[in-house]
């Protein structure tokens, strides 16, 4: 199988060329905020009328525990995030942004907004609805495969 043809590979390609120009946008920009920071704010933004903890941003975002608390751990030490204990649940503590936390969202947004229609540039509607929907299924196939381990089962039974 060629790799360039694989799933993985052109995921992961993808990626990084979308990080890199995100982030070369806001280095001409002067937005100081990293992409996973800014994706986060964004969450918390669009849920400041409810209690988040952190177990809701890694259910968000498909992240680890360890990986989580690295990232919270440097907003909050940006200023970016409070951790305030739970008034119910002691052990709990609620994520809220900051007022530099705020401002920033505003400006992230405009860059998401306008990285979004370069992207988006000679693709229809309904590439973009296939396209959502397709990986869509993949993240459910991907997920079923890591609990199920059944892409090692076929490989084994190919093999």
């Amino acid at each position: 199988m060629e790799r360039e043809k694989t799933i993985g590979f052109c995921a992961r390609t993808l990626s990084v060329a979308i990080k890199r120009a995100v982030d070369a946008s806001k280095a001409r920009s002067g937005l100081n905020c990293t992409g996973t920071h800014g994706w986060v704010i964004g969450y918390l933004y669009e849920n400041r009328n409810r209690d988040v903890f952190q177990r809701d941003i890694e259910k968000q975002f498909s992240v680890r525990r360890p990986t989580m608390t690295q990232i919270l751990q440097l907003m909050e030490k940006n200023g970016l995030i409070i951790r305030e204990r739970d008034e119910s649940d002691a052990r709990m503590k609620k994520i809220r942004l900051t007022k530099t936390a705020l401002d920033i969202h505003e400006q992230h947004e405009k860059h998401i907004e306008s990285f979004e229609k370069a992207l988006r540039k000679g693709i229809s509607d309904e590439e973009l609805e296939q396209f959502f929907d397709i990986i869509g299924r993949m993240k459910q196939n991907a997920a079923l495969a890591e609990a199920e381990h059944t892409y090692i089962r076929e490989e084994n039974k190919n093999a």
